[in-house]
């Protein structure tokens, strides 16, 4: 068996015969480990040796396996291929509380007491008689004979207004009695929305290109902004679920979950059961359970859902398959794509992915005809994708109550244009915030954490200067602390200081802010998603989480304020990430009938990433991206395969020496076991050099064959690195160099 822990190895226990018909490859067994007891998980049953000291399992807590055959091999598969023990990588499967020794049974599930009739009166003279004086009682009989003979209690109390005592009197008289029936917590059981509309030709002839495409061929959907993707995974999966089998549908993000379940329950009903973090253990666990019993067929959620125990799996949709929110930041450090294509492998499933801005990486595996391409060149309705005004703030004029904020005259009229249409405006800050950072205009002190290699952000509500790393918080001071002078200066622009200055220059409108900071609450996304659906918002501002998967056929505006915030970072994707979010974001304009127009402030309106945008053009982007990746250039992917080799430690020089160590060793491994097949860069600092007190420098290697970096990832993980390998963090695939 495995345990939970960072140890490649596996370990040995006895089963006790009493256990036997429970202890299985894949079931969850408590154990004892030293002086403590864990939850562990089996992958072999076989006859040990005589001479193995081996300790008997304590408990098994569940009927039946957590994980089935192919969903071991899964976890077997990406602790091989991302250089993981298999012990954790097996953790990633199963939600977090099913680990906790206290409840090794996870979470109780939750009864619902139902009251059912248990003699039946057929004749008026019978009823009669048992009711004469009791007419409420009679109601209370007749009542749930009505409804089948049973119902939930609090359906009888809240809804038909019957009282405790008039039920408590049917089981006295035993013509009834109570029963407590498992239910299982599901938040989103009224959410809901109407039948989709008919798919349009085009997306009728995507189906039935897909329908006649091999299952064991992935499959792109390619489709501009509105094009209708999702309904088109909804038809799809209509058709899996009809034949009885199942279904993951996967998001980017927690916020267009809601959304997304809304549209998926308007076609399956109660099939669907939800899975990300932002549920309570009871209702990630029951909405496990209802899947691995097959109560529930379809599973939506944003990347773990990917390990959802779905029966008879035939289908995975992986939507906005772009997005780096699919790759996993904690060991094992997992993207949501290649595990589903590789899930869908082993179990003989189908992978969909779609996207408007495909990964470059995805670009390449179609161009080479590993994956079959399908293309929604249209919006629905033949409307036209909204033209994009590229603004330069280096020249255009700005409005004079700015002061300091990049808000030019174009981006005013409009927004003030669409107010007075009673239209909706989506303004896009990739910062949140009040401003970027605290200086002194004397000296030029500059607040910074002192935990991390960055500027400390101002905040205004909370007032207070906060590390978006660790979390290091302080109060904004009223002096310099090197030089004493008291008025110190916020420089740059984020979310707080964006609404501040839109409330008091549209003080008419209706305005809310989405970030991290508004949206840290459960079913904070919704309620502000679905203010915005209702029409009870004018300006929707935000990060990134408003700039892809949101329909609002009422919004005509949409404004990036600063397209600069992330294309400069010291990246080889930087300029990928921001042609992606711009173009998501520009899609968010036109849906309805009143059609749109996008505005992009920048400093580089030259970039061809600012340029593929406003012309909607992946081609053109990927046209002008990939020659930068490919030899004589530095390669990087998709040209060649990547992995990064992090070393962390509280002292500098221990960090750079373990870089070093991990350099030498892995020139080492190149020269003598590898011909020279990799590329080895570094050591070098982070460009954050410092995270959560803790000091980084990193080393990179580049093969264009997999098959190297993978002998040497799994080298490390088996522990023949250097002795300081335990400080050592690696990533195979990474979708940042930060």
């Amino acid at each position: 068996m495995v345990l939970p822990v960072p140890v490649p190895r596996s370990y040995t226990y006895l089963i006790p015969a009493e256990l036997a018909e429970r202890v299985v490859p894949g079931s969850r067994v408590v154990v004892p480990v030293q002086r403590r007891q864990v939850v562990g998980l089996v992958v072999a049953v076989d006859v040990p040796a005589p001479d193995v000291p081996a300790k008997p399992i304590a408990a098994a807590p569940d009927g039946e396996p957590a994980l089935s055959a192919a969903l071991i091999e899964l976890g077997r598969w990406i602790g091989s291929y991302y250089g993981a023990p298999l012990g954790l990588a097996l953790r990633a499967l199963l939600p977090g509380a099913l680990w906790s020794v206290r409840r090794p049974a996870g979470p109780p599930e939750q009864a619902e007491r139902v009251i059912g009739l248990t003699q039946a009166l057929p004749s008026l003279l019978e009823r009669e008689r048992a009711f004469r004086r009791a007419p409420q009682r009679r109601v209370g009989y007749e009542a749930l004979e009505a409804l089948g003979g049973s119902a939930p209690l609090r359906h009888l109390l809240d809804r038909l207004g019957l009282s405790r005592a008039v039920l408590d009197g049917l089981v006295k008289q035993r013509l009834a009695r109570y029963t407590d029936v498992p239910r299982a917590r599901d938040p989103f059981a009224d959410l809901s929305s109407p039948p989709p509309p008919a798919l349009t030709e085009a997306q009728l002839g995507v189906v039935s290109g897909i329908a006649g495409t091999p299952a064991d061929i992935p499959i792109l959907i390619h489709g501009v902004t509105g094009s209708g993707k999702t309904l088109v995974y909804l038809e799809l999966l209509r058709g899996v679920v009809a034949s009885g089998q199942g279904a993951i549908l996967l998001v980017p993000e927690i916020a267009l979950t809601p959304q997304t379940v809304a549209r998926v329950r308007g076609v399956f009903g109660d099939q669907v059961a939800v899975l990300h973090s932002g549920l309570s253990d009871g209702e990630r666990a029951d909405a496990w359970r209802a899947l691995r019993r097959g109560e529930r067929r379809v599973a939506v959620g944003p990347r773990s859902a990917v390990f959802a125990p779905v029966q008879r799996l035939a289908a995975i949709v992986v939507d906005e398959e772009h997005e780096a929110s699919y790759k996993q930041g904690t060991v094992p450090r997992y993207h949501a794509r290649d595990v589903a294509l590789t899930r869908a492998r082993l179990e003989g499933a189908r992978v969909i992915l779609g996207s408007a801005t495909p990964s470059l990486e995805t670009l390449q595996l179609a161009r080479t005809g590993r994956v079959c391409t399908f293309t929604l060149p249209e919006r629905i309705g033949a409307r036209p994708l909204p033209p994009v005004d590229v603004i330069d703030l280096r020249s255009a004029p700005r409005v004079a109550e700015a002061r300091g904020i990049p808000w030019t005259e174009p981006l005013d009229h409009a927004v003030r244009g669409a107010l007075a249409r009673s239209e909706q405006v989506i303004l896009l800050l990739n910062r949140r915030g009040f401003a970027t950072y605290l200086q002194c205009p004397a000296c030029g002190d500059v607040r910074d954490c002192p935990h991390c290699a960055i500027t400390l952000t101002v905040h205004q509500t909370p007032r207070a200067l906060r590390c978006h790393y660790c979390g290091h918080e302080e109060p904004i001071p009223a002096a310099c602390r090197v030089c004493g002078k008291e008025i110190q200066r916020m420089r740059g622009l984020g979310t707080q200081q964006l609404e501040h200055f839109v409330s008091r220059r549209f003080p008419e409108a209706r305005i809310a802010r989405m970030d991290l900071d508004t949206t840290s609450t459960k079913w904070a996304h919704h309620r502000i998603l679905e203010r915005m659906a209702q029409g009870k918002l004018d300006i929707l501002l935000g990060t990134q989480m408003i700039a892809k998967g949101l329909d609002f056929p009422n919004v005509t505006v949409v404004g990036v304020v600063d397209a600069d915030t992330g294309l400069h970072l010291p990246d080889f994707r930087a300029g990928e990430r921001t042609f992606q979010l711009v173009a998501q974001v520009a899609g968010r304009a036109g849906r309805g009938p009143k059609g749109g127009r996008v505005f992009v402030q920048t400093r580089a309106p030259d970039h061809p990433a600012i340029r593929a945008a406003a012309a909607h053009s992946v081609a053109a982007f990927a046209a002008a991206e990939l020659p930068l990746r490919a030899p004589p250039n530095p390669a990087y992917p998709p040209h060649v395969g990547l992995a990064r080799f992090v070393a962390v430690h509280e002292d500098e020089r221990l960090a750079q020496e373990a870089a070093e160590g991990v350099a030498a060793w892995l020139r080492r491994a190149n020269t003598e076991r590898l011909g020279g097949a990799l590329t080895v860069l570094g050591p070098a600092p982070c460009p954050i050099m410092r995270l959560k007190g803790r000091w980084r420098w990193h080393v990179l290697i580049k093969s264009p064959e997999a098959r190297p970096i993978g002998r040497v990832v799994r080298a490390w993980g088996r522990g023949r690195g250097v002795a300081a390998r335990g400080t050592v963090v690696v990533d195979r695939d990474p979708v940042s160099l930060l």
